[in-house]
This record gives structure tokens, sequence and C-alpha cells, in this order.
């Protein structure tokens, strides 16, 4: 049985974690409006550019010569999965609900004779994935910044495309977290290269003329397109990354409540026993003489 001593130091434990935790719920907070805005105002601009490649790239006439990251390899032989998390941890399920939907991934891709390969985003993945899918890791990079920017992205889809130019994988898709709520986040994949065609209806409706050709336009364009999804994954992820830190540490909190609370009630009862037992033993002695 612990002695008061011992049950005085953990409430004190106690009380200074229940500090730590409640201040970085309300830094979260405070994060997380801005990278709900920014995730937000970055899925227009997003949805619009991917409907409007897709759009022109279903008008390209028959025959015309497609670019690489619209017409693809011509095989889906090798699989490249980039993997973004966090670079930090003690925000819920964020990480690894990423990681669990990889593995399942992963597992059901070799169960069908496909080669994979990992890139990964952010520290957390890669420290989850290393251990049981080491070899298949290709690259990875940390983002270790406090505020995202779209050239960060634009350096990521520029080694996507190295890669891709050098015949390392034949189809890429990317794994993030998509922001409902505070206390819910999607796991989401989504195709990056080839870019995923509209069908022959949309084509025929499409809004868009293209001048000087289909083919010049998307030359120049897919490559910003995966630079812009890839932010878009980005922003999506910090904006899930803090919303799940808030409502991680706001239930480590209200867990810290009860465990003071337990304490305190056993703290009180032992020192209560404590008094009885010095009681009962000044009276036997007094009864004695």
């Amino acid at each position: 049985m612990p002695s008061l001593k011992d049950l005085k130091n953990r409430i004190k434990s106690v009380k200074s974690t229940q500090k730590i935790t409640k201040a970085m719920k309300m830094v979260a907070a405070a994060k997380l409006r801005r990278a709900r805005e920014q995730a937000e105002n970055a899925r227009p601009y997003a949805e619009g550019m991917e409907h409007m490649l897709s759009s022109l790239a279903a008008s390209v006439p028959e025959g015309a010569q497609a670019p690489r990251l619209l017409g693809g390899t011509g095989k889906s032989e090798t699989h490249l999965l980039i993997v973004a998390t966090s670079d930090r941890g003690l925000c819920g399920a964020f990480n690894s609900s990423i990681v669990r939907a990889v593995r399942r991934k992963v597992r059901e891709m070799q169960g069908q004779g496909l080669k994979v390969r990992l890139f990964c985003l952010g520290r957390k993945g890669y420290e989850q994935l290393h251990h049981e899918f080491g070899k298949l890791v290709i690259g990875r990079q940390e983002l270790k910044m406090r505020k995202l920017a779209y050239a960060d992205a634009e350096t990521i889809a520029k080694q996507i495309i190295e890669r891709f130019d050098a015949g390392e994988f034949d189809v890429c898709h990317i794994v993030y977290n998509t922001f409902k709520s505070a206390i819910s986040q999607v796991v989401t994949w989504q195709q990056l290269v080839p870019l995923e065609v509209a069908n022959e209806g949309t084509a025929r409706n499409s809004p868009y003329e293209a001048e000087p050709s289909e083919e010049a336009i998307l030359s120049q364009l897919l490559p910003r397109n995966l630079a812009v999804q890839i932010y878009r994954a980005l922003l999506e992820n910090a904006a899930s990354e803090q919303g799940a830190r808030m409502t991680a540490m706001d239930n480590a909190t209200r867990n810290a409540g009860d465990m003071i609370k337990k304490l305190t009630i056993k703290f009180n009862r032992t020192r209560q026993a404590a008094i009885t037992k010095e009681l009962i033993e000044i009276i036997s002695g007094a009864e004695a003489v």
C-alpha cells in the first residue's frame, strides 16, 4: 500500500501533467482555427483545377501524344504511395489511422503481385513503417516548418516527377487525413499519377477551350497540379493534426482530473486510517498503564 508521501507526490505529478495537457489543448485550439481556414480555402482551388484538367484531358484527340503525367507509362506494376503524416505525436489516432490504412493497402497490393514503394512525408509515418516495410521506403522528408508554404509542395512534387521520369514507379497515390471537424478526420486516398480522366459525357460538356492545344496546356499545368494536390493534402493534414491534438489533450486533461479526484480520496482515507491507528495505539497504551 503506498504511503502518504507517495500519494502526495503522485497527486502533484498528475497535476503538473494536467497543466501541460491543458496548455497544449489551448495552443492546438489556437492553431486549429488558422489551419482550418487554410484547408477550407485551398479545397475549391484544388478541386477546380483537378476538374478542369480532367475535362481538358478527356477532350484530347485520339492519337495525340499525351504528356506522361496524363497517359502514364502504360503499365501499373509499380505503385508509389506517398504517406503524409506529422512530425510530432500526442495527437490521438491521427498518425496511426493513416499508417494502418497504408499497411492494409501494401499487403493488398503485394497479394495481387504488384510492387510497392513508399515515400514518407512526416517523421511519425516513417518511424512506424520502416520497421516492417523499410526496404520499400525510397524517400522521406520531414516537415519541420511553422507554416506550410506552396514552395514546400513544389519541392516534393519535383522529387516525385524526377522519380517518375526515372521509371521508379507507374502509378502514384497520396494518403492523408481530410479535416471534417475537431473530432473527425477521414483517411483519404487520391491518385496523383497518372491523372484520372473524366468520362466522355463530361468532356463533351466541358466549358474550356484550349489554345494553342490541349497537349501544350497539359504539359505545363500537370506538374503544377501535382504540387497543388500535394499542398492541399498537407493543409488538410495540418488542420486534422491540430484538431486531433486538441481533442486528445482535452481527453487527457479530463482523465487527469478524474485521477486526481481518485488519488485525493485514497490519500484522505489513508491519512484517516493512519490517524485512527495512532489514536488506538495511544488509547491502548494509556489503558495498559
